[in-house]
This record gives C-alpha cells, structure tokens and sequence, in this order.
C-alpha cells in the first residue's frame, strides 16, 4: 500500500512514520507538512508545502495513494476558536476533499481525541466532532482514532512542552499505569500499527477509542 501522512514532525506522525517504514506492506510513504522530518529512507519521500489550507499546488503529487494518516494537530490551550478551528478544521477538511475527489474510496484516518463531542462545551471537543462529521460524510473509508493518553516510544517526545514534562514524570510510572488504565492508554508504536491495519482490513466502527485502535 502507499499511504500519505500529514504531520509527521509531531509525536504521534513520527510514530505513524515510523511503523509505515518498517511494515513490508507499505510500499511507499509521502509525508506533506510545513517542515521536513530530517528522515531519510529509500520508500520515503517528502513535500513540503506551507499552505496547508490549499492543496492545489501539489495535487498532482497525492494522487493515487490507498491511505492518508492525518496526524496533524495543535494543542487548544491559549488559541481564540477561530485560530484552532483554522489548523484543526480547516487543514483536514481541506485535505479529505481533496483525496476524496483524487481518490474516491481511499482510507482516511484522522486522529482526533477522546471526549471529542459535536455538541460538547468545550471548544476543542466541537470543532474536532464537527471535523469528524465532514469527513465521515465524504467519498473516504474515513476512520476516527480516538486516543486517550499516548505513550510515546522509541524515542520520540511531544513538540508541546508541558506534554513533554508530563511524559517525563510518568514515564517510570508507565507499567503500572498500564496494568490500571490499560483500555484507555495506548502507544504511539499501537497507533501506527492500527492504521495500516485498518486500511488492509477495516474495523467494525467508524469512530474507535483505545481499545479498538489496540485491539486493530
């Protein structure tokens, strides 16, 4: 399979990155983001593109891929809803209507959050539930992963500071968390590893938590 990922300079894209470089089934990765990933591989290649809100450009560089992984994302502390809403929203829709109309049918994974909610109080739940409805509502297999708390392996840190102290502090505490919040937690290596799967094989819902995106 060939497969695009967006946002794969952050923890959770280099996570994906890297299982799609090692699993034999992915013949090809294109990574499209503002920023290089200083990565080097003979099945990688990479666009950088600084207009992620206009894919026009570079069009004819996405089609004819099976899936795009949709790892892009900010944290919503500090930003006004319009600024959030502009990098969460408008980045991925822009993004799924453009696969969907080059390749109708194809995967789409978007990796949102846990407690996301169309109609919840918090800001960030609505916009990342009303970027969940517009992508489940285009020509694309679209999947939601909804992770809890991801560990970060192999490695890899968070790009958001207080995130990356959290994960210092918890770190030595990780297997015990696990073996107390094992269905909520997950991995970025399990992440990875779900969505090439989910794009071989499917899942039985659309929208999948911890325990579905581990259980993949």
């Amino acid at each position: 399979m060939k497969v695009i990922i967006f946002g794969a300079t952050g923890m959770v894209g280099r996570g994906v990155l890297r299982e799609c470089l090692l699993d034999a089934r992915v013949t090809g990765v294109l990574t499209v983001g503002r920023t290089a990933t200083g990565v080097s591989h003979p099945k990688l290649r990479e666009l950088v593109h600084g207009e992620l809100d206009d894919l026009s450009p570079i069009e004819d560089r996405l089609a004819g891929h099976d899936a795009c992984f949709f790892c892009l994302g900010v944290s919503s502390a500090g930003m006004k809803e319009k600024d959030y809403r502009h990098v969460t929203y408008d980045y991925t829709v822009t993004a799924g209507r453009t696969l969907a109309r080059l390749s109708p049918g194809s995967v789409f994974v978007y990796v949102s959050g846990a407690g996301t909610d169309a109609h919840g109080r918090a800001m960030w739940a609505r916009v990342k539930g009303e970027t969940e409805n517009a992508l489940l509502a285009m020509d694309l297999r679209a999947y939601m992963f909804r992770p809890g708390y991801i560990q970060p392996l192999h490695g890899l840190t968070s790009r958001t500071r207080l995130y990356r102290l959290g994960y210092v502090v918890t770190r030595p505490f990780y297997p015990l968390l696990r073996r107390m919040f094992g269905p909520a937690m997950t991995t970025t290596e399990q992440i990875g590893k779900a969505m090439i799967a989910v794009t071989e094989h499917g899942a039985p819902t659309r929208i999948l938590g911890p325990a579905g995106i581990n259980a993949l």
